[in-house]
Parts: structure tokens; sequence; C-alpha cells
């Protein structure tokens, strides 16, 4: 079989709490979209930040701040800063990386992604509070009690582990990540996140010669 016809895989690394991936969001949904037929698609969740209970220090706080006023102005992404003022934020992400895997058990996974980031970037709550997590699986009619079972369960732990362990297989360190798997082979494949046509375009040639 040759590698114009085999099929194809497209491993989005990511986390739902990274601004950079909710800049990405907009590409994504536009990549996703013109994706050749064989190629699929999975994300993989990066785990950004550990599980901490603490508040984040200020210096901390100024630097993801800083993130966001540049993706502004370089992307023109929508943020809501109100969040600073209004919660009490922590550099924790693991507690949503772990509500995306309990909503994906009710097959809402994308809307979970997208619910966490809209939460986070434009209503200002933080998604690092379980509460606000089962708020949104309550939101987007999943069965809450389920989901919070899920939330903390063995299975999820699992779950998300197997990324965290996938995502250094693939060797991605920074996230958006786009990485293409053909023939066993795998490729760091660039994108922007204002324009996908050398995204696709690097796909395409991949696909088309089999070579990276």
């Amino acid at each position: 079989m040759s590698s114009k016809d085999t099929s194809a895989i497209v491993y989005y690394v990511h986390d739902p709490m990274c601004s950079w991936c909710w800049a990405y969001r907009p590409r994504l949904l536009e990549l996703r979209a013109n994706l050749p037929v064989r190629v699929s698609w999975q994300n993989v969740l990066g785990g950004l930040a550990p599980d901490n209970d603490q508040p984040m220090p200020l210096q901390t706080r100024k630097m993801v701040q800083g993130h966001w006023h540049k993706i502004q102005s370089l992307v023109g992404t929508e943020f809501n800063f109100d969040f600073w003022s209004i919660c009490e934020p922590r550099r924790d992400t693991y507690k949503a990386c772990r509500a995306v895997v309990a909503a994906s058990r009710q097959g809402a996974e994308e809307e979970m992604i997208e619910a966490i980031q809209r939460a986070y970037y434009l209503r200002a709550m933080n998604p690092s509070e379980p509460d606000t997590l089962a708020g949104l699986a309550t939101e987007l009619g999943l069965d809450r009690s389920l989901f919070a079972a899920d939330f903390d369960s063995e299975q999820t732990e699992a779950e998300f582990r197997r990324q965290l362990l996938l995502r250094a297989e693939l060797g991605v360190r920074s996230f958006p990540s786009l990485v293409l798997e053909l023939d066993t082979e795998r490729v760091l494949i660039s994108h922007d996140y204002l324009d996908n046509r050398a995204t696709l375009r690097q796909i395409q040639h991949c696909l088309a010669t089999g070579t990276y």
C-alpha cells in the first residue's frame, strides 16, 4: 500500500486553559474543516500546570496577563480582564483537563473544551475550581452527578495520564502543537494564528509524497 493510500492522524496537543490555544481556536476550526478525508483528528491534553491549591503568585499573574495582552495585540483575540479582579487565580490546569476527559465519557469532549475556554477568557470564571467545571457540565446538559463521579474517578486519571505520556512521546513542549502521523512516522506541523494555508500545504505535501 502506498503512502497515498494510508490513513494519517493529526494530533492536536493543547490545554483548555492555554491562552495561545484560545487564540488558535478560529484557525483550529478552519483546519479541521479543510483536512483531507483520510486524515483523522485526535486531541491530546498537554497538562500545562499541575494541581495547585495555592493562589497564583503576583509575578505569575503579571506574566499570564502579559500573554493575554500580547495575544490580543498580535491576533486580536478577545479576553475579559475582569477575571483578574473577580477570581482568585491558581496556576492549575490539570482539573480543567480532567473535566475534558470526564465530559468525553458523555460525548461532550469538544463542547467542554470550548466551554472552559469561554468561561475563563470571556466570562471571568475560574476553571481551576471544580464547582466551576461542574457548573459548565450542567450548562452543557450533561448528567452532573455522573460528571462529578467521572471527574474524580481512577479511569479519568488513567486516561489523562495516558494523554500526558502521549504528549511526551510526540516530543511536544509547547501548546498548541500539531503533529502529523503517517506510516508510523511523526512530524511537527507548523501553525499560524492568522492563516492556515501553510499548515495545509505542509500536510498535503506529506500525504502526497510520503516525505516530511
